[in-house]
């Protein structure tokens, strides 16, 4: 829990890092003073802060980790500087420079949001390529939820084309996407193709009942043994094989929940052990393990392997990223379900991301993915975000008239109130998660 916190912290300071300094890269370009540069709110104290000599700006860190800001000369913003706004107009304010110049500043932090994640998605791609088992050619199949089952795909389907199209990729978002979208999925079942007509509130029933979609089936193959444990005990050894417990045959997630549901309950199991069939009896412990660990995807299948040099691995990002902007954006219509507004989340559910073992890939993978997030959640236009800025100013500039100081005044503290109600209710959505659900 603690390492799944501090990587939180970590990529939420590098994002809030690179959006601000956006900011404050174009305001310095067009001599814009910027008067503070900081990471975290700060109302009250700041954890740290220091003006360097000659300098018009302060720069620190906050003690709230609700994002950042960068206080700009002449500025309607959070800072609410009404005393700065009463003041005569001075050259080098955002409030005297033209519109488009004004644009730019209020776009930048968002564009080097997505900037970041595209280098990110860049670096990942060069550094450790895609590694991946194409989900049509998954032999054990998949195991599917009670949800996906009411639908009628079944426990061993291979799932093979949505609406025609090949599933030859990895088994991720885009896939998923993919399948819950379509309107037929072929899968085949037993050598045979099978077509299943997908519902239009498919993925409303999937969030509904929080039970996912589907996993891949792999067998129960024992990769090593822990000394003392139950399985120990019961005389399990590498590359044994589970095909039955108490008589029923099982797959690997069918294994565990028995184990999980079998405390200090012994159980019956036929193992597979080169030729021979052994029957084998076991006790989980008072956890419900049995003290093993099981043999990877990558035992049971040879994953396709994609390796780039410097140059392809640029493409593959800009390719990735914007994949997973136009991905968050399809799914943005959810959000206005019934099902979709109960299934937002706050911190609780972002940190809940990241793996409780630190893993410099999967961490640059989350990041990379917030940063897509925080660019296109920040281009919304709300007043109190980057596209409340950027909607005053189109504004301005097709009817070459400024909205009053008063106006966008109110209009912020609309959009402020907005944001803390939205950042109450998605907490709360954790909170009672947490607590309550069963």
């Amino acid at each position: 829990m603690l390492t799944a916190f501090l990587q939180f912290i970590l990529s939420l300071t590098i994002l809030v890092l690179i959006h601000e300094f956006g900011h404050f890269l174009f305001a310095r370009i067009f001599k814009i003073r910027v008067e503070k540069f900081y990471i975290f709110f700060n109302p009250g104290f700041s954890l740290f802060k220091f003006k360097p000599k000659n300098s018009e700006t302060e720069y620190g860190i906050g003690w709230l980790p609700l994002g950042g800001y960068v206080k700009i000369a002449g500025m309607i913003d959070e800072s609410m500087d009404r005393n700065q706004m009463a003041k005569p107009e001075q050259e080098c304010e955002y409030r005297a420079h033209p519109a488009w110049q004004r644009l730019l500043v209020d776009v930048a932090g968002v564009v080097f949001n997505f900037i970041l994640a595209i280098l990110i998605y860049s670096f990942i791609a060069f550094h450790w390529g895609d590694t991946y088992v194409p989900v049509n050619e998954a032999s054990y199949g998949m195991e599917f939820s009670s949800t996906a089952k009411e639908v009628g795909f079944q426990d061993g389907d291979v799932l093979y084309s949505a609406d025609g199209e090949p599933l030859d990729k990895a088994f991720d978002d885009a896939t998923f996407r993919k399948i819950i979208e379509a309107k037929t999925v072929t899968v085949n079942r037993g050598g045979a193709l099978v077509d299943l007509q997908i519902p239009s509130d498919f993925m409303q029933r999937l969030m509904r009942d929080k039970s996912g979609f589907a996993n891949f089936s792999l067998p129960f193959v024992v990769d090593s043994v822990m000394a003392g444990a139950p399985a120990a005990k019961s005389g399990l050894q590498e590359y044994d094989r589970l095909l039955a417990i108490n008589g029923e045959s099982t797959s690997r997630s069918d294994c565990m929940s028995m184990f999980s549901k079998s405390k200090n309950v012994e159980l019956t199991l036929s193992v597979l052990r080169g030729a021979d069939t052994l029957t084998l009896n076991i006790t989980p412990d008072e956890n419900g393990r049995i003290g093993v660990y099981v043999m990877p995807l990558s035992y049971f299948y040879t994953p396709k392997e994609c390796r780039y040099g410097l140059l392809e691995a640029i493409p593959v990002g800009i390719h990735k990223g914007v994949a997973k902007l136009t991905g968050y954006v399809s799914d943005m219509k959810y959000v206005f379900t019934k099902e979709g507004s109960e299934s937002i989340g706050g911190f609780i559910s972002i940190m809940g991301i990241f793996p409780t073992e630190f893993d410099l890939e999967l961490f640059l993978e989350v990041t990379a993915f917030l940063s897509v997030i925080l660019a296109f959640m920040n281009i919304l236009p709300i007043p109190a975000l980057d596209g409340g800025h950027v909607l005053f100013v189109l504004y301005e500039m097709i009817t070459r008239k400024k909205p009053s100081q008063q106006f966008m005044e109110k209009a912020l503290m609309l959009g402020m109130l907005f944001l803390f109600a939205l950042l109450i209710y998605a907490n709360m959505n954790d909170v009672i998660r947490a607590f309550f659900s069963n």
